[in-house]
């Protein structure tokens, strides 16, 4: 699996923690060091159109995108995370590769340090998201299907890998 990272360099002490989580999650879920595709662009702004050109490469099964907006005096902080939310959610939808929205929205920097650092960073979760969302692309477009899908995601550290037989009877695959 190949995950692709895209990060701002604005406020990039905040950025970087969360891209350290990123990539312990990312860790957790077997995926190597080789497979993690890393790139900047200047602000948050910027993240929509980096993940298009990203996502139509096809080189990855799904794209993280990671910055930090801090609310500020003026209507500019709505405006920008308003725009970068809706273009990150159309260019999963429009090329139909998962584009995590990576982007802290906070009031304060005290907020973004809770949620930046220690156990409590975002980052982690937005790794596993990424291969979660992956993987359900590739069995919802006819990739690995049922038995051979839930030991993947078991191996990745997604679900229980030793379910009793009753209960895998009684669920069923997304697709």
């Amino acid at each position: 699996m190949r995950i692709g990272i895209i990060k701002t360099r604005w406020n990039e002490e905040h950025v970087n923690n969360l891209v350290a989580g990123i990539k312990k999650g990312l860790k957790e879920c077997k995926v190597s060091d080789t497979n993690i595709f890393e790139t900047s662009v200047p602000g948050s702004f910027e993240l929509p159109m980096a993940a298009r050109f990203l996502a139509l490469t096809g080189t990855c099964d799904a794209i993280i995108t990671t910055g930090v907006l801090i609310k500020g005096d003026t209507m500019h902080f709505e405006f920008i995370a308003d725009a970068v939310a809706k273009g990150i959610m159309n260019i999963g939808l429009q090329t139909s590769t998962p584009v995590v929205f990576g982007v802290l929205t906070c009031q304060n920097e005290q907020q973004v340090k809770d949620r930046s650092t220690g156990d409590n960073n975002h980052g982690y979760d937005w790794g596993k998201t990424a291969v979660e969302m992956a993987l359900l692309r590739t069995e919802a477009l006819g990739g690995k299907k049922g038995e051979e899908s839930k030991e993947m995601l078991a191996a990745m550290g997604f679900g229980k890998a030793d379910e009793d037989s009753a209960s895998k009877e009684k669920k069923s695959a997304f697709f």
